[in-house]
């Protein structure tokens, strides 16, 4: 088989699943050969014919959870395993009869004679693996909840392209925002949406709420309406007076879901954004939107996704790039490249006035003075 030369997402996907067989075999379970880590980095597809399969499949339900985080930019999603995929498929544990944990006793050896290595007895391994296990790739539920989420998005086409087409009001957009709530993230009507929710004279489009708890705002705008940051204040102003976590803004077909992180000041990050009528893949826009799904979004499979995206926003890796350590360790890099010496102060100047885009700091600036108010 020819070598396969893969891009840099590809590349970053068999880094994960090679440090993960690594940390994975040094516990003492079977893992996956290279090449076929190789082929699966390479085609995103967790099968392979012949020799390995049967490891392959064992391991399917966590290569996928992984690529998926990779997918979202998740750089160690190996670290963050949920507990039922940190073991293979068919796991079971080798009982332990009584007596079993003393050590053995290796038998006299005749005089002058020695063990061979070859007669070295190792002992038996920590599991069993059936070949023959059923392979649950993904939670029931979440499989439920992606086709549920994945067929109401494209019933919903036509009906977005046809309010787009006639620039229907932000009355006529709701309905459909309706159906995607209720048809395609499995909120009760009745119970888990509560439309005009006053919040200090002022009303939200919809209350969110998952066991009775209110997680999150939803403002909805005319399907031809641009979402901007004045409607991100408006849905803000809600979420701060009543301590809600999650806001999202909506015109119908394009998604965008904020975190709030209380305190003085607060915290806004985008967690993501999703254009329905946009080019993205069907596959693509329906892992964004499973994650406002009423069960993953109970479980919080969004949080690393918002984590990731904050700690690797323009602005966050700005604070980075200016922190002392980095701006030391520049400075000496300078020094021994070029032979000049310069101070943190220069470099941080240079770097905010020549090299970062000045719509950043203005942008950043802008966000502190409204902290500030």
């Amino acid at each position: 088989m020819s070598a396969i030369l893969l891009d840099a997402k590809g590349q970053r996907r068999l880094n994960i699943l090679l440090q993960w067989a690594e940390a994975t075999a040094l516990a003492g379970h079977q893992v996956p050969e290279e090449n076929h880590l190789v082929m699966i980095a390479h085609t995103k597809v967790v099968s392979v014919d012949g020799d390995g399969e049967t490891v392959v499949q064992m391991w399917a339900p966590t290569i996928e959870w992984m690529l998926k985080q990779a997918a979202f930019g998740v750089v160690e999603p190996f670290l963050q395993l949920p507990d039922e995929l940190q073991l293979p498929v068919g796991y079971v544990p080798v009982p332990v009869e009584m007596g079993a944990m003393e050590e053995p006793v290796p038998p006299a050896a005749a005089p002058g004679a020695e063990l061979a290595a070859e007669e070295v007895i190792l002992p038996d391994p920590p599991l069993k693996i059936s070949p023959k296990a059923a392979v649950s790739r993904t939670p029931k539920w979440e499989t439920a909840a992606m086709e549920q989420v994945q067929g109401t998005i494209k019933r919903c086409i036509k009906p977005l392209e046809s309010l787009r087409a006639r620039d229907a009001n932000e009355g006529d957009t709701r309905m459909v925002v309706t159906d995607l709530l209720c048809e395609g993230l499995d909120y009760d009507k009745f119970k888990d949406l509560t439309t005009e929710y006053m919040v200090k004279q002022d009303f939200a489009d919809y209350g969110v709420r998952i066991d009775k708890q209110m997680v999150a705002f939803i403002e909805v705008k005319r399907i031809s309406q641009k979402l901007n940051e004045r409607h991100l204040r408006q849905v803000l102003m809600y979420a701060v007076n009543e301590g809600v976590e999650w806001m999202v803004l909506t015109n119908g077909a394009v998604w965008q879901a904020y975190h709030l992180t209380g305190g003085l000041p607060v915290v806004v990050d985008l967690a993501f954004e999703v254009d329905l009528l946009g080019p993205a893949s069907l596959a693509e826009k329906t892992e964004l939107m499973f994650l406002l799904h009423k069960e993953a979004l109970k479980r919080r499979r969004i949080d690393d996704v918002w984590r990731h995206r904050a700690a690797t926003e323009p602005g966050a890796l700005l604070d980075v790039i200016l922190s002392e350590p980095v701006l030391d360790q520049l400075r000496r890099e300078v020094r021994r490249r070029t032979g000049i010496a310069t101070t943190a102060e220069s470099l941080s100047e240079v770097i905010r006035t020549e090299i970062v885009d000045p719509k950043l700091i203005a942008r950043l600036f802008k966000v502190s003075e409204a902290a500030k108010r």
